[in-house]
């Protein structure tokens, strides 16, 4: 890992060093994280407990909500803590593992978006063939290939940014530890770390979405040569949940780290790091659940049920 014996702690500066702001974006956080917690957890719960939602679609959307959750967790307690506390201390080992964990699932993510995209070309382009296509070991074989790709390109992130050396500064401008603002604050040279990152994120992001593009291509033109207005309006109400997931996912991700380095800007970059790690993951469940008639006729059963046993 390198020589990083000059630096054992560092010190996040959050969001905004105005004390005034710390109470009131602590309860606007604190909010986004309990819908997160409770959207996700009753998807999960929900597709679970309901055997009409055992469809590959309502698995990976399953799969998407434990990463969204896990995200969450992994971002905002430490956050939270540190609006309220007057040391915004994290330690050299939790650094490293909250980067790791955060590249894992934000890969996982990603890929998952590519692999729900497919599943709704079959879904929609070759239906008769489709529970045969999609089969259950199919399913799992593709999101276990996903966590993989996750684990390893995290793995390689992690350990290229901390065998740098820490020498000048331990204050990194941001709210966790993210891979861009450690590699400004190292005193080594990371022209191979940027290339590095570059390539892998290149590799993981472009090749999800010219899947994503792909199946859409041909999701679009099934559509339209569906003759009645209404099984064009049905077919199309399938993906319009998993198109605006997709849309805010990979604009987000895009933004900040496929542009040259010398385009970066911390605090620009922060607020677009709240989008993808706090609010998307809030949003993802209420997305599926809002639009999704089986999902809204699935969760007013379950709680008929509660309702009836209390």
């Amino acid at each position: 890992m390198g020589n990083h014996s000059e630096v054992t702690e560092f010190i996040l500066s959050g969001l905004t060093d105005r004390p005034e702001l710390q109470a009131p974006l602590f309860v606007v956080f604190l909010l986004i994280y309990g819908i997160s917690l409770v959207g996700n957890g009753g998807m999960i719960l929900l597709i679970t407990i309901d055997p009409r939602l055992h469809t590959p679609m309502y698995f990976f959307l399953r799969n998407l909500s434990f990463c969204d959750l896990c995200l969450s967790l992994i971002i905002s307690p430490k956050m939270l803590l540190n609006f309220l506390a007057e040391r915004k201390s994290i330690s050299y080992t939790a650094c490293a593992v909250q980067m790791y964990l955060s590249f894992v699932f934000g890969d996982v993510e990603c890929l998952l978006l590519a692999v729900m995209a497919y599943d709704r070309y079959v879904a929609i382009c070759n239906p008769l063939l489709y529970t045969v296509s999609m089969s259950r070991q199919l399913c799992k074989q593709l999101v276990a290939g996903v966590y993989a790709v996750g684990v390893v390109d995290s793995m390689i992130y992690t350990c290229c940014t901390f065998r740098l050396s820490f020498c000048s500064s331990n204050i990194i401008n941001h709210f966790f530890c993210d891979v861009l603002p450690l590699l400004a604050l190292s005193c080594s040279d990371t022209h191979i770390n940027e290339i590095v990152m570059f390539a892998l994120m290149s590799c993981i992001t472009g090749s999800s979405f010219v899947t994503v593009l792909l199946s859409y291509i041909y999701i679009i033109s099934t559509i339209l040569q569906i003759r009645s207005a209404e099984g064009r309006r049905k077919a199309f109400s399938t993906c319009t949940f998993h198109l605006t997931t997709v849309v805010l996912y990979f604009g987000t991700l895009l933004f900040i780290y496929l542009r040259p380095t010398s385009s970066y800007s911390m605090d620009r970059d922060k607020v677009a790091s709240v989008f993808y790690t706090l609010v998307i993951p809030m949003l993802n469940p209420l997305i599926y659940s809002l639009r999704n008639t089986e999902v809204k006729d699935s969760l007013r059963k379950a709680m008929n049920k509660l309702l009836t046993k209390s």
